[in-house]
């Protein structure tokens, strides 16, 4: 049952009864048990409206530098992307989302190894083009509406059309021309409209094709590989036709699941960008990733290269992950968690009498550590807070929610959701239990350091699993100078059954001095006996499965 000081703390006089003050708190768990934890699942407007800034993070979303936005799943890049599409469409700038999964009428065709390199690149290239191409088209429509020059708009259009569907054949090529009433012939173009003029007002229609009517139906049959080029120049020029003629709006591409993408696929279609977009000051790029599953950029021996050169075409200093880790900066991320639960708590529920994020963090926890807790077991990962809310509201019904309920929910969190996957491959699940025994067994500590210029499948699995979490880079230690080390620490849900054992973990770290410690006081530099020799797991080999 509730205190009733825990009722009047939320806001509700202590004239209620206990069973009115129970039935307030169900009525807010039952919100939380509810929530949608995935931001493709809710509509834009709940997804701005349950977006928490955390300073200066909005700052540097809303800057006019093309930028990639780092994180790893569930840390909120969908919802930043959102967020900053509705925070350009009230500047009066056109916004356009384009989600890499959902490209393209065969994304399959991407994986498709029997294909050529080239080939798969181009057909990605094109379908990307393609959604852009639709989405200009919406935008010119709006200028249309407002009055624009409807000849210069669909002359601009016809030559972005064009310049997207060229196709180049190789070999022999055999036509059969034949007559066919009312027939049509396709361009191959994305974008199909018509514009006609009635008054001062012009209406489209926007849909998969372009149409002509013509008197007859050509078939063609290539022999040998039908080949595609992509005319970098070309699109560029009919890109900042169009841009002149709608009097050069500011209009942000914001690309979203970047890392979907075939990797070996990924330096072209930054190429595009790099050759066709970024050159046209009134476009912007904002693109969602993830930085270990990301290539950008493919070096050549002349000193050429494929792709976007970091920091130079585009800027990739903001890892989402540097905001909300609990360990790096803990006032920053309990301000952020109470108020995401705050926020996902009125897009859900009205009603609930609850005035601020702290009055809902005194009304559903016994006290404030239990939440902070919550916090720490997350990760810094959003969309686990949300299902650790949930799972700790269904755990606790009824009542306020204490420490050993966060602890419980999040050891079931771990086990049922993020080992289980891991589990599912026993080389995987072998690399997990032999770091555990290092880290954790032999060490009682909860953090180990990788070398920062090395790429190792097995932790970057572990990673994308939240299994282990990034909390530095780039840092050195006295032990071997010269050599720079990642920093990761274990999953919370992993140790914690071990916390009050005779097994807990004493610290992240252990100090030269033997003493175990939080946060080093020398920037991790002091650490002793945390590195993590990787060659002892090259004697697993990583199986798909």
């Amino acid at each position: 049952m509730l205190r009733s000081g825990d009722a009047h703390r939320a806001g509700y006089s202590k004239g209620h009864s206990v069973m009115v003050e129970a039935e307030a708190l169900k009525i807010v768990q039952k919100a939380f048990i509810g929530f949608s934890k995935r931001a493709e699942k809710v509509s834009s407007d709940i997804l701005y409206s349950t977006y928490v800034d955390t300073e200066p993070l909005s700052e540097i979303l809303m800057t006019s530098n093309n930028q990639i936005i780092y994180g790893r799943r569930g840390t909120g890049k969908t919802h930043a992307l959102i967020y900053l599409s509705e925070e350009v469409k009230k500047k009066g700038d056109f916004p356009i989302y384009i989600d890499l999964r959902s490209i393209g009428s065969d994304g399959a065709i991407y994986n498709d190894l029997s294909r050529t390199e080239s080939e798969r690149s181009v057909r990605l290239i094109l379908d990307v083009l393609r959604a852009i191409g639709s989405e200009l088209w919406a935008i010119a429509i709006n200028f249309l509406d407002k009055g624009g020059n409807s000849e210069q708009i669909s002359s601009r259009l016809d030559d972005l059309d064009a310049a997207f569907s060229e196709v180049k054949i190789l070999g022999e090529i055999t036509t059969k021309q034949a007559a066919v009433e009312n027939s049509h012939s396709s361009a191959g173009a994305s974008i199909d409209a018509s514009l006609s003029q009635n008054g001062p007002k012009f209406g489209a229609n926007v849909s998969g094709k372009r149409k002509s009517s013509s008197s007859a139906e050509v078939e063609k049959t290539a022999v040998g590989r039908e080949v595609y080029s992509v005319h970098f120049g070309r699109i560029q020029n009919s890109l900042r036709g169009l841009i002149d003629v709608l009097g050069k709006p500011r209009i942000w591409i914001l690309i979203d699941e970047w890392s979907e993408i075939p990797i070996s696929l990924q330096p072209y279609l930054a190429d595009l960008l790099r050759r066709t977009i970024l050159p046209i000051n009134h476009f912007i790029i904002k693109i969602g990733a993830i930085e270990h599953r990301s290539n950008f950029h493919i070096s050549r021996p002349n000193g050429e290269y494929i792709g976007l050169e970091l920091g130079a075409d585009i800027s990739a200093d903001l890892n989402l992950d540097d905001f909300l880790v609990f360990d790096n900066d803990q006032a920053r991320s309990v301000s952020f968690y109470k108020n995401l639960l705050f926020r996902h708590l009125e897009a859900s529920e009205g009603g609930h009498g609850l005035r601020d994020a702290d009055q809902l963090i005194q009304f559903v926890f016994t006290q404030v550590t239990a939440f902070e807790e919550l916090v720490r077991a997350s990760e810094g990962v959003p969309r686990d807070a949300l299902n650790l809310a949930s799972k700790i509201a269904a755990k606790a019904f009824g009542r306020t929610a204490s420490v050993a309920d966060i602890r419980v929910a999040a050891r079931d969190w771990y086990q049922n959701d993020k080992a289980s996957a891991v589990k599912a491959n026993v080389e995987l699940a072998y690399v997990l239990d032999h770091i555990i025994n290092r880290v954790i067994g032999e060490r009682r500590a909860r953090a180990f350091l990788v070398p920062a210029n090395i790429r190792n499948e097995f932790v970057d699995r572990l990673f994308d699993s939240r299994i282990i979490h990034l909390l530095k880079k780039n840092i050195s230690s006295h032990d071997t100078p010269g050599i720079r080390y990642d920093v990761f620490k274990i999953d919370y849900g992993c140790y914690v059954e071990l916390i009050n054992t005779q097994k807990a973990t004493l610290g992240l770290f252990e100090a030269d001095d033997g003493t175990f410690v939080e946060v080093p006081a020398d920037d991790y530099r002091s650490i002793r006996r945390a590195i993590l020799d990787l060659d002892d797991l090259a004697k697993f080999e990583l199986v798909e499965g």
